[in-house]
């Protein structure tokens, strides 16, 4: 019995502590109806050495900053997950990174994951949005959820397939943090790529029927994330 107890006593139990950097694709309300777990805003570098010095052992990233701040180091996500803890991405900054740190660990979650894992998408501007500095919320919208949206409303017969494709590629000539629905239909009204009609109709569907990937993919990283702190 005394080697048996002694055996049991070696036996550490480590508490499993969740960090999720998100607020951009999904608000940190919205998250906590999925994952109840710490919600920072995007991350950034120096983020996430913070987070393991407070003893946080699982960590999301879903939404980062990438252009007014340095962005997360390559190397501070596999330091991380050298001292044990295990980093999920996905969505945005989440995916972009999982699709380079995959091979040193790093768990990649949803489509836009694969899409840059696949080198279906390369340019970092294709999840990149602006955002109010004080809530982080997107005000524009990102290239990833145009290109769908306009295939979805391709499929719904409201364009054809070649104003659908002009549509995306005036979308993708825009800077990333003037992308809008509303610009990008009204702009394509003053070049003749679509009848204002036609552009009023878009801009509806667009405005209702989003095909939001990014909030999609965050989702999916909450609910990977849940399923590791239930087992």
């Amino acid at each position: 019995m005394e080697t048996k107890s002694k055996k049991m006593s070696d036996v550490q139990v480590i508490s499993k502590k969740a960090l999720i950097f998100a607020g951009t694709s999904i608000s940190h309300d919205d998250a906590k109806k999925i994952l109840d777990a710490t919600y920072w805003p995007p991350i950034s570098r120096g983020d996430i050495e913070k987070a393991v010095s407070q003893g946080y052992n699982i960590i999301g990233i879903i939404d980062g900053i990438f252009f007014s701040r340095a962005a997360v180091a390559h190397k501070e996500i596999i330091k991380a997950m050298e001292s044990g803890a295990i980093v999920i991405g996905g969505c945005s900054m989440g995916a972009l990174r999982a699709s380079e740190l995959d091979i040193h660990g790093m768990t990649g979650i949803g489509k836009i994951y694969q899409w840059y894992r696949d080198e279906v998408l390369e340019d970092d501007d294709e999840v990149a949005v602006a955002t109010n500095p004080d809530t982080f919320e997107a005000v524009s919208s990102p290239m990833v959820n145009i290109r769908e949206t306009l295939k979805a409303a391709s499929a719904e017969k409201i364009i054809a397939e070649d104003e659908c494709n002009d549509l995306v590629n005036l979308a993708k000539r825009t800077h990333y943090s003037e992308r809008s629905y509303f610009g990008i239909t009204r702009e394509a009204v003053k070049k003749d790529t679509i009848s204002k009609e036609i552009a009023s109709e878009l801009f509806t569907f667009c405005k209702y029927h989003e095909v939001d990937v990014k909030r999609n993919d965050a989702i999916e990283v909450l609910k990977k994330i849940k399923g590791i702190m239930e087992q």
